[in-house]
């Protein structure tokens, strides 16, 4: 689909072009694998190209581990949200964040993120990627330039942040970033999840791969897992200090470079991780989340605005102690906001309640229309508390490094009418 339509046509209708007598949306192929006719026509398939397939020479489908028609529509219809040249659908958030870092960082290697990140990326990168021995340093997402360049070795292979981080909600400061990752000639990674393609698009400011689970915004309605992997193509693997890229390597052998071009990185990631590892979607998932995307463009400007209205509604509130939220204008991060997002903050809000813990579990389990619930960015709204479940193994000091303190409340806002919402929370609040 043409660039030139906005990104809510882009939703609705790209990533799939029915030809004449077409089914009109694109169909769930819920097979394994694909029939034909002769050896040499899987040999062709199975030929290592540049194709969005990237197993696929001629035009086709070997097994579905590695492509499959519906969840290429759902890959397609990334790229023309997000841009890029390829994206790679997985089977969940966690996959597509452990593909995009050990696509490009080995044993020996170290990688620097922030620290306020989701509480099972901060476990990940604390205690398993570890273990892969590749070192993970972590950074205050207020530190200087000069500070983050410290934290940096010459085995640095990549920095990682999140838009949007969740439940810290401070804004990335991309501009500072991008440019640490340039002059250590590293790839920029961003987790857009919170805030989706519909509110900004990092490519734009300097991001070099993008990451989202899916189940989240994009799905939109609480029934399919899944993660995506955006490759912006603006990276130079061939710059020495990515001989994965350089060298033949691989079960197949190739020089990636040559081979892939722009599409280097993805080209490595499908046809290594994503053939070997094997986290690939399910067809009727990536048909359910390609759904869902229909309406993200809706979605995402109501979630904005409950959730801004209810953020000012509890600022008010004499039983409340303090709100964040990035687009109030109070909020520290108001100024981020206005910078990089899209008119909108996403739906999450964070807030504490005078009393502490004990008041905020007396609101939690009065509430009515919202519901206690891990899980965010649907239609419906929830609340959680993060200390003691998203963050749980994270020990108080990393907890506030990523934002979570003992009384926080996190608000994932859906989309019901907000005086609806405004006056559940009123009448859990007369209870506290």
């Amino acid at each position: 689909m043409s660039e030139k339509f906005k990104i809510g046509t882009r939703a609705v209708q790209g990533g799939y072009s029915p030809k004449s007598g077409d089914p009109r949306v694109a169909s769930i192929v819920q097979s394994t694998s694909y029939k034909y006719d002769t050896f040499d026509e899987v040999a062709n398939v199975a030929a290592v190209s540049a194709d969005v397939t990237a197993l696929n020479k001629q035009g086709g489908y070997l097994y579905t581990r590695v492509g499959n028609p519906t969840v290429t529509a759902l890959e397609k219809k990334y790229v023309e949200l997000q841009g890029g040249v390829e994206a790679i659908a997985t089977a969940s958030g966690q996959s597509a964040v452990v593909y995009s870092i050990i696509n490009i960082a080995n044993s020996g290697d170290q990688i620097i993120a922030n620290s306020n990140l989701y509480g099972g990326t901060y476990n990940l990168f604390n205690t398993i990627i570890p273990k892969l021995g590749i070192n993970v340093s972590f950074v205050d997402p207020t530190a200087s330039e000069e500070e983050i360049l410290e934290a940096a070795t010459e085995n640095t292979k990549l920095i990682f942040g999140e838009t949007i981080g969740n439940p810290g909600l401070n804004v990335l400061d991309f501009d500072k970033f991008s440019s640490v990752a340039k002059k250590l000639d590293i790839p920029f990674i961003v987790d857009n999840t919170i805030a989706t393609p519909y509110l900004i698009n990092p490519f734009e400011y300097g991001a070099n791969i993008v990451v989202h689970s899916t189940t989240k915004y994009s799905d939109g309605h609480a029934v399919s897992l899944g993660g995506i992997i955006i490759d912006g193509g603006n990276f130079n693997w061939a710059n020495g200090k990515f001989p994965d890229y350089t060298t033949p390597t691989g079960p197949y052998n190739v020089i990636f470079v040559n081979e892939f071009g722009k599409r280097a990185f993805s080209g490595k990631l499908r046809t290594n991780l994503v053939e070997e590892f094997g986290a690939a979607p399910a067809p009727f998932n990536a048909f359910l989340t390609n759904m869902g995307l229909e309406t993200l463009h809706l979605r995402m400007e109501r979630h904005s605005y409950n959730a801004l209205n209810l953020a000012k509604y509890l600022s008010n509130h004499p039983k409340i102690q303090w709100v964040r939220y990035p687009y109030l204008e109070w909020d520290p991060e108001y100024e981020r906001a206005e910078k990089y997002l899209n008119g909108g903050a996403s739906g999450i809000l964070t807030f504490g309640v005078k009393g502490g813990i004990e008041a905020a579990k007396t609101l939690g389990e009065n509430l009515k229309l919202a519901s206690i619930v891990v899980n965010l960015g649907d239609v419906r709204t929830y609340v959680i508390h993060p200390a003691s479940t998203t963050h749980l193994a994270l020990s108080e000091e990393q907890q506030r490094e990523a934002g979570v303190t003992p009384e926080l409340i996190r608000v994932s806002v859906g989309i019901e009418d907000i005086e609806d919402i405004i006056a559940d929370f009123q009448q859990a609040l007369d209870r506290v």
